[in-house]
């Protein structure tokens, strides 16, 4: 399917990259390769708001202890409460490393936002590797329990019209496990 100057990967070519290897997916399953994107699961962290600072505390995000301070990372987790009217970050069980002309846009499945969370779009970058950070957002009025291992999100992947100059080499590149956002740059 052609969007703009990109087209879109089906199910067929998403098998077709993966086994190549111009697309990484680890660990890799069939059942996660839907007709037109791959799902991504729930993994065993996340980072959570530092309940400890008070509801005085100000997060600054131009100032790294202060963005360090504001979550609390879990490990190892098989199960999860995201509590209601909260922000969470969570990783993707997943590890991807993408081609410099391959991107992802990032969704939910339906599933999770009827059940009232929310997760802001997001885009990988072509030329991407590593686990997925997602901002998840319980609206709901009581606490929803994730396990991991769960389809939870969902990335349709695009290829561009040229391979990308500058493959993305960010702060976030090579990311294994939840990463707290980055330290804002100041205006200038």
């Amino acid at each position: 399917m052609l969007w703009g100057e990109c087209t879109i990967l089906s199910d067929f070519d998403l098998k077709s990259y993966i086994s190549d290897g111009r697309l990484v997916v680890k660990p890799f399953d069939e059942s996660i390769v839907r007709e037109n994107g791959i799902d991504l699961r729930v993994g065993d962290e996340i980072a959570v708001r530092n309940d400890s600072l008070g509801s005085d505390f100000v997060m600054d995000p131009y100032d790294e202890s202060s963005v360090r301070d504001a979550y609390v990372v879990k490990k190892g987790l098989q199960e999860f409460a995201v509590p209601r009217m909260t922000q969470i970050l969570m990783v993707t069980k997943e590890y991807l490393e993408l081609p410099d002309n391959l991107m992802g846009f990032v969704e939910l499945r339906s599933t999770w936002c009827r059940h009232g969370i929310s997760v802001p779009p997001s885009i990988i970058d072509a030329g991407f590797r590593g686990t997925i950070t997602l901002e998840v957002i319980n609206n709901g009025p009581y606490p929803l329990k994730l396990k991991a291992g769960t389809r939870f999100a969902h990335v349709i992947f695009a290829t561009t019209l040229n391979r990308v100059k500058n493959a993305y080499s960010g702060s976030y590149l090579g990311q294994l496990g939840v990463r707290p956002p980055k330290v804002a740059e100041n205006p200038e």
